[in-house]
């Protein structure tokens, strides 16, 4: 079975100023999200499943889903703020979106297999489609709580413009991820990269693994999520900024040993468009890339 493509393109581009997932960056409007998608198709993807807001998929659907419906077969889901379990009430003043857990949770229902998950303002070079391709290439219902994440060395993924947020990965001798900690802001300092917490600077080795927001999962993490999402809500409902994290439910499947994710490490070099400022290193990346053969002059030609 083809692994699915699952991009979570709901956010709004606060710090961007902007829809990071429409900027046409290549050198035939192409958007991250086209290289995304020809990578994964490279690496063996059989279907892509768009996570958006309705106020934006008449925009999605002239940018991909008319320009590659002979190519792949794509769906589009709603994420919205009010899609939660009957009996909650969100206040009228909630305008951001729950969150990377909840966004996954709106595909329950469109896939039936393997799939990864990526974010629409992120290159990840074909390597990690590969990676998850690879693993789940002899996949069966057996293997239902066996999960995969692709790590980055974190000198691999900073922005020139400002600190990043990144999931820092521990794993054990195995390979296996132990726990993923969120650190809100890292970057790198002329004594080297560094985090804060507390308002207290720590050092971070070059080469230490972080989550770029790219996951293998099966259709079992959907279970887990409806009752993950479901004590969060109940907890959090009327608070205007809590956020429900793909981190958060893995931790706590690993630590409670009800699955297990195999860390898959990828030499390439991220790229993404936190910042406005970011844009033109995206663009002489993807140029780079073309003059090294790695991509055509025009994507879907």
């Amino acid at each position: 079975m083809k692994p699915t493509l699952l991009i979570l393109a709901a956010g709004i581009g606060s710090r961007y100023g902007g829809l990071k997932q429409l900027d046409r960056i290549g050198p035939s409007g192409e958007t991250i999200v086209d290289y995304s998608i020809y990578d994964a198709l490279q690496a063996g993807f059989g279907k892509v499943v768009f996570i958006i807001k309705e106020a934006i998929e008449k925009d999605f659907r002239e940018v991909f889903v008319d320009k590659l419906k002979d190519k792949v077969n794509i769906e589009c889901v709603m994420q919205e703020i009010r899609k939660v379990p009957d009996g909650i009430t969100v206040p009228a003043e909630r305008q951001k979106p729950w969150g990377t857990g909840h966004a996954i949770l709106m595909a329950d229902g469109t896939i039936d297999g393997p799939f990864a998950v990526i974010n629409s303002d992120d290159f990840y070079g074909r390597g990690a489609y590969r990676a998850v391709a690879e693993y789940y290439r002899d996949w069966s219902p057996d293997r239902g709580n066996d999960y995969c994440m692709v790590g980055y060395s974190v000198a691999n993924t900073l922005s020139e413009f400002g600190a990043v947020s990144r999931g820092v990965c521990r794993a054990d001798g195995n390979g296996f991820l132990v726990d993923v900690v969120e650190r809100t802001h890292i970057e790198r300092t002329p004594s080297g990269i560094r985090f804060i917490e507390r308002d207290i600077e720590f050092p971070l080795p070059d080469d230490a693994i972080v989550s770029m927001n790219f996951w293998g999962f099966t259709p079992s993490f959907f279970s887990h999520l409806q009752r993950g999402f479901g004590e969060f809500i109940r907890k959090n409902a009327g608070d205007l900024k809590a956020e429900y994290y793909i981190p958060a439910e893995v931790n706590q499947l690993v630590r409670n040993r009800m699955a297990t994710v195999r860390v898959l490490q990828s030499t390439d070099k991220w790229f993404g468009m936190t910042y406005r400022e970011d844009r033109d290193t995206v663009v002489n990346s993807i140029r780079s890339l073309i003059k090294n053969g790695i991509y055509p002059e025009n994507l879907w030609r």
